[in-house]
């Protein structure tokens, strides 16, 4: 099993809320680090610009090329390829949503930077994580979430036939 930090924007994670995280998307520059994912991983979802942790999917298949268009880009043509279907573990309400600077010095995956630089460890669309670290912010999540056994807060179901 792997860990991964998926570096993105909340617009895009709302997307996968919305269809009921049955899937994410990877950039087209990212297809040799989705192609190691398997079955069983664990995504962490980073939200640019507000620099918080937002949730954690779980990987349900291999990843698979598909162009149609789901996710959104500042970047013209990028439609986020690579792709694995997901089931959501946690999804945090927005007010319980993680601030990752008061994450990021308790990380060890952090610590390759500068304590002054820890957002270069947020660069990139997709880290891998060591397991440590992932059990560590999936333990606040879980704690923030006391979902008591229902489904995660803020996962809302996809109508059928809806995208």
């Amino acid at each position: 099993m792997s860990y991964w930090i998926v570096v993105g924007s909340a617009e895009n994670f709302q997307i996968a809320i919305d269809r009921g995280f049955d899937l994410f998307g990877f950039k087209s520059t990212r297809r040799g680090m989705a192609g190691k994912m398997a079955a069983g991983d664990k995504l962490i979802f980073y939200l640019t610009g507000i620099m918080k942790f937002g949730g954690i999917a779980t990987v349900t298949s291999e990843s698979f090329e598909d162009h149609e268009p789901i996710f959104r880009s500042k970047k013209a043509g990028e439609d986020y390829p690579f792709r694995v279907q997901t089931k959501a573990d946690i999804v945090l309400d927005e007010a319980d949503w993680l601030d990752v600077a008061e994450w990021a010095p308790r990380l060890e995956y952090t610590k390759k930077w500068a304590p002054e630089h820890w957002r270069l460890a947020f660069q990139g669309n997709l880290r891998q994580i060591p397991e440590a670290d992932y059990l560590l912010i999936e333990t606040e999540m879980q704690a923030r979430a006391n979902t008591g056994g229902r489904a995660p807060r803020g996962l809302k179901k996809k109508a059928k036939g809806k995208a």
